[in-house]
């Protein structure tokens, strides 16, 4: 089995190097030059029976083997230029490609763009009318009051960060996907929510990426989804990563409410939630953009579990 792979591995390379301008050319012009060179040498044998002096045949032999040469230098700088044109042709065809899948993905950013940044801001102006209402019945004691201005206060940066986001978003929208650190995602994710008494635990997040800028939204709306739907006796969230046939599986789970079977058949579909059910669908069209896929397998009594599966080549070890 190992002699076998060896073999392909050996003519992927061979394949590799004759795909290079030169190679090809030098190649075409050796064909060329065994063709005429039999020809060459009936010529100067035929030469040797008409031309009778030397100083003739002499002239004679070299200069069709000058012609020769030249022919062949001919062929090789033709071959090349042809070669090297079509390699060109092919790499501008290749960015124009890339170019318009960028476009394509941009403008599918400016898109979720609005309806992540609004359905943020609506989720954090939801809070804020929450605490607002709550403040009027602790006019009369202080120590309540402070708390419920401070918890206001976190919601205003929230929002801040919101509309400091979407300034990043615009300068982002047309690039391209990155690496992006999943064990840094988690704590930037983690630290922008109310985490309470749940606690985040994580396993082997020290691996990056390759998904769209916007991927840290994704983290940051299942730890919403958690602290929103988990119930009251959630307490713990744990992230892990681990090797899967064809890739890289991330898996999200909480000890909180699960999903049922009958909610979870809808649960990525815009529009479907206890919310505004747009989180997420978002989640899943983020990770869509670099082939990256999300799926919600838990037991309904014992908390949700999202699983996150990478394709391969769009992660790396650190």
């Amino acid at each position: 089995m190992k002699s076998h792979f060896s073999g392909i591995q050996w003519k992927k390379k061979i394949f590799y190097y004759l795909s290079f301008p030169p190679v090809k050319a030098i190649i075409i012009t050796i064909i060329l030059l065994a063709i005429m060179l039999p020809y060459w040498m009936l010529a100067v044998e035929w030469a040797k029976t008409v031309l009778m002096s030397p100083d003739q045949q002499f002239a004679f032999t070299t200069t069709t083997f000058l012609l020769v040469l030249v022919i062949a230098d001919s062929a090789f700088l033709v071959s090349y230029y042809q070669t090297s044109q079509k390699n060109e042709l092919q790499k501008i065809t290749e960015e124009l490609k890339r170019s318009e899948e960028a476009l394509l993905s941009a403008n599918k950013k400016l898109a979720l763009l609005s309806g992540i940044t609004r359905h943020d801001i609506k989720n954090q102006l939801a809070a804020l009318g929450g605490y607002i209402d709550l403040s009027h019945y602790s006019l009369n004691n202080p120590e309540k009051m402070e708390e419920i201005i401070e918890k206001e206060m976190n919601i205003a940066r929230m929002i801040n960060k919101e509309i400091d986001f979407t300034k990043d978003y615009e300068d982002m929208g047309a690039s391209a996907p990155v690496w992006n650190n999943l064990h840094q995602m988690i704590r930037r994710a983690s630290s922008g929510s109310s985490l309470g008494e749940v606690k985040i635990s994580e396993h082997d997040t020290d691996v990056e990426i390759y998904a769209d800028p916007l991927v840290e939204k994704v983290f940051f709306n299942l730890i919403d989804n958690t602290l929103r739907h988990g119930g009251d006796n959630v307490s713990k969230i744990d992230i892990s990563v681990k090797a899967a046939e064809g890739g890289l599986k991330i898996l999200y789970t909480d000890d909180g409410e699960g999903i049922s079977s009958s909610f979870r058949n809808n649960l990525f579909a815009r529009g479907y939630g206890r919310n505004t059910g747009l989180g997420l669908f978002l989640s899943k069209e983020i990770l869509s953009i670099t082939g990256i896929s999300i799926q919600e397998t838990g037991d309904s009594n014992s908390g949700v579990c999202f699983e996150i599966q990478v394709p391969p080549g769009g992660y790396r070890t650190l």
